[in-house]
């Protein structure tokens, strides 16, 4: 085997409290179709890797004797989407109907972004490299 860090990750496994509302959220503002689906996850394949929607009251069988954090208890990590225009990707967030966190930014480090927060309270980022 070679060094983990030199290997890509697959899947990310986000716990949710309502499958069905992240499940729709993730097809309308991502558009992406189910890849596979039970009656408690929902997988989508984001280019390289996936992301697994599980119900919370599952996620300790994953995790035990691990503690599963409540949505309330804040954002750990935050995922980050480039792209080429991030107000045109921001128009379109607004469109359906995505409440943004902050931004469109442009960041003292060379880059312009929007957040917004999924059903559960995952956050994402929508970047653009600005022309330096």
């Amino acid at each position: 085997m070679g060094a983990l860090g030199s290997m890509n990750v697959d899947v990310i496994t986000l716990f949710v409290e309502d499958l069905q509302e992240s499940k729709s959220f993730y097809q309308q503002v991502f558009g992406l179709s189910v890849v596979f689906e039970d009656d408690n996850s929902a997988v989508f394949n984001f280019g390289n890797m996936s992301i697994n929607l599980l119900k919370v009251a599952e996620a300790w069988g994953l995790i035990d004797p691990g503690a599963v954090a409540k949505r309330e208890d804040g954002a750990r990590f935050q995922f980050t989407i480039r792209v080429d225009d991030v107000d045109a990707v921001c128009t379109e967030l607004n469109t359906r109907g995505v409440a943004i966190l902050n931004g469109p930014m442009n960041r003292p480090w060379g880059v312009r972004t929007v957040s917004f927060a999924d059903p559960s309270g995952h956050i994402w980022e929508i970047a653009q490299e600005l022309n330096k």
